[in-house]
């Protein structure tokens, strides 16, 4: 996606104040590229799945002040340390505080208490989320439901696109474009029109006719017979 935006404002030169993507674009590499760029992503971003019964993390409430979560029994988790490894903060509860929790059984367990990781680029996250409140990010999803699910939908429907006969990315990509050609190639006949197009007047005299074994002088688009006092049959 990258390589298209910036391709695209490149050879267009666009400056874009938004972009609107699914969730699959919502990535963090995405996400913090874009905003820096000074556009905003509006995508929707992937939850945590529910695999894990244990209260997720979306159940503790962060704040950037204190730098610290709140659990849902009102018990604080401070930051511990960062693993640089995992690009991560590392925040942690008491350990007897959380032993004596009601909530334990369904919230962690370790005994040495309830830890959650917080990713150093949260805060790019939190930002496109805050976006999915607006008006303008709705009006964005609603556009791209109308402009561009359908055009997925065509390509498989009526272009054979719902599998891929090819194998490798590059032979892939290829039939990808061929067939968003024959797309852009429909809706410019739509546009300009489906019957045969007159030929230009300016090639009319470099078209010659021969007809009868005998070289005639008229164009096609002339026709034949008695003209100018010459026939030709």
């Amino acid at each position: 996606m990258l390589d298209l935006l910036w391709r695209t404002q490149f050879r267009w030169k666009l400056r874009p104040h938004q972009v609107t993507g699914d969730t699959t674009y919502g990535t963090l590499d995405i996400i913090q590229a874009v905003e820096d760029a000074q556009i905003r992503a509006y995508m929707p971003l992937a939850e945590p799945g529910e695999r894990n019964p244990l209260l997720g993390m979306h159940q503790f409430t962060y704040d950037a002040e204190q730098d610290s979560y709140t659990c849902p029994q009102g018990q604080r988790l401070a930051y511990h340390y960062t693993r640089h490894v995992m690009n991560v903060r590392v925040y942690r509860a008491d350990a007897d505080i959380c032993n004596r929790c009601p909530l334990k059984r369904d919230c962690t367990t370790s005994s040495h208490g309830r830890t959650i990781h917080r990713n150093l680029r949260d805060h790019y996250s939190e930002r496109v989320r805050a976006y999915h409140h607006t008006q303008a990010y709705e009006k964005a999803m609603g556009k791209r439901k109308v402009w561009i699910e359908p055009l997925f939908g065509e390509a498989k429907q009526w272009h054979g696109l719902r599998r891929f006969r090819l194998r490798r990315l590059w032979k892939v990509n290829c039939e990808a474009l061929i067939t968003a050609s024959g797309q852009n190639m429909k809706r410019l006949l739509q546009k300009r029109g489906w019957g045969r197009r007159p030929i230009p007047t300016g090639m009319a005299g470099h078209i010659p006719f021969f007809c009868a074994g005998d070289e005639c002088r008229h164009s096609p688009l002339e026709g034949h017979g008695e003209q100018n006092g010459e026939v030709c049959s």
